[in-house]
């Protein structure tokens, strides 16, 4: 797997102060894409031991809130491959609870990730186990809307996997069925202060 990006101190793409990893790859190809770059699965560089050891190192500091994914397409089924063991090791480094969470933005909607879904692999239920929130589902530029905190587009949902964990275990249904949206600071909500 390649990356086309990493930043560090990153505050537009998730929660607090993060890391954002920008993975290579995308088939979307989804109109007005700010990064249509990153959209060959060769772009950029190759996500080595030693870079998965600076990123996870970079999350190490009390200021920094976590590691956000995004792309090109963190799903697309050869990055998910690419992403897993890395995944898991950061979420065993920083466990829920201990103030780091994990943010996803995907093209896909988070059906299209469940099993029968287009981009469901072996092993995309490792990653989602370790995702705290999930950025789902395409950009659509008619829905562009520049008012919505971390999402460009209306039709884009924050699902909060952890509550949606939790309350599709105790409904007794699937994920998709008991999906529980992240909810913003009230201020930010609003667009006053």
């Amino acid at each position: 797997m390649n990356y086309a990006e990493i930043k560090y101190s990153d505050i537009a793409n998730g929660e607090g102060v993060r890391t954002t990893l920008f993975v290579s790859g995308c088939t979307r190809g989804c109109p007005g894409c700010f990064n249509s770059g990153a959209w060959s699965f060769s772009a950029g560089e190759p996500f080595t031991c030693e870079v998965a050891d600076r990123v996870i190192a970079s999350l190490e500091p009390a200021f920094v809130d976590g590691l956000t994914l995004l792309g090109g397409e963190p799903m697309e089924p050869q990055n998910q491959a690419g992403l897993v063991d890395f995944i898991e090791r950061v979420r065993e480094r920083f466990p829920r609870g201990c103030g780091k969470t994990i943010w996803c933005f995907t093209g896909d909607t988070l059906d299209e990730l469940l099993p029968g879904g287009r981009h469901h692999t072996e092993v995309t239920d490792r990653l989602l186990d370790c995702i705290d929130i999930l950025v789902d589902g395409p950009w659509v530029e008619d829905l562009y809307d520049i008012t919505l905190r971390f999402r460009g587009s209306s039709n884009q949902r924050l699902i909060d996997l952890n509550a949606t964990r939790a309350q599709a275990e105790e409904r007794g249904v699937p994920l998709d069925q008991a999906i529980c949206l992240w909810h913003d600071e009230e201020v930010y909500s609003t667009h006053s202060m």
